[in-house]
This record gives C-alpha cells, structure tokens and sequence, in this order.
C-alpha cells in the first residue's frame, strides 16, 4: 500500500523513514497536483488549514479522494483535544476512517501499529 504524507517540519517525514513499507510519496506543498493512481494511505503533522492547504489541494487533485483508504496523524498531546485535528478534520471531509494517531516522529511502538493496520487495509483490498 502506497503511503502519501505532507511534512512541515520534518517530523513525519521521520516517522515514515521509519516504516517497513517501501512506496510513499511526499506531497510537494509547491506542487500538491500528483495523481497517486493507486489505493494508499495519508499521514498528515497536525497545523492551521491554511498550512496543510497543499494536502487538500492534493486530495481534490485527480482521482485521488476515491484512492484515499484512510488517515492517520501525528500531533503534540500537550494540545489536549486539539491533538491530530488536521487528522481528524480531514478524515471527516472526505468520509475515510481516522486510522492512527501517534505524537511527534513516533515510537517504534507507533511504527509497529501504525504498519499493523496497512496490512489490515491491503488484506481487505485484496479479498
């Protein structure tokens, strides 16, 4: 499964260097208009909209919305119920499930779960 993430100060970047999974596409906030083709997975950090415009941009861009399976979000607890709402505002506007949330650039706890649940979503893709 393709992952497809936005990174504003490196953390999320971090965290899918982490990953397992080979195939990701880092959403260029300059050129957000790529058509991923396939069925993937979006990581978002957590920021005001005018920041993570380019993520919406990339979303509305091609058949993109109908690839989306899911999102997951990274955050700062400390921000209580603020944590992961891009995440969250996101997976509500385009009616996909909140798959993960995780804080700063992840545990190898985080990493682990976040890789359990892809597998979930490529073996359901599969049947």
């Amino acid at each position: 499964m393709k992952i497809v993430y936005f990174s504003v100060t490196g953390q999320t970047r971090r965290f899918v260097k982490k990953l397992h999974l080979s195939d990701s596409y880092e959403i260029d906030p300059i050129d957000p208009e790529y058509e991923v083709g396939e069925p993937f997975v979006l990581i978002v950090p957590t920021y005001a909209k005018d920041i993570t415009e380019p993520v919406t941009d990339f979303l509305y861009f091609g058949d993109n919305r109908q690839q989306l399976q899911g999102i997951a979000g990274s955050g700062n607890r400390n921000f209580a119920e603020l944590f992961v709402f891009t995440a969250k505002d996101l997976a509500q506007e385009f009616q996909v499930p909140l798959l993960y949330s995780f804080e700063f650039n992840g545990t190898l706890k985080d990493v682990a779960n976040f890789e359990k649940v892809v597998k979930e979503i490529e073996s359901k893709n599969l049947r």
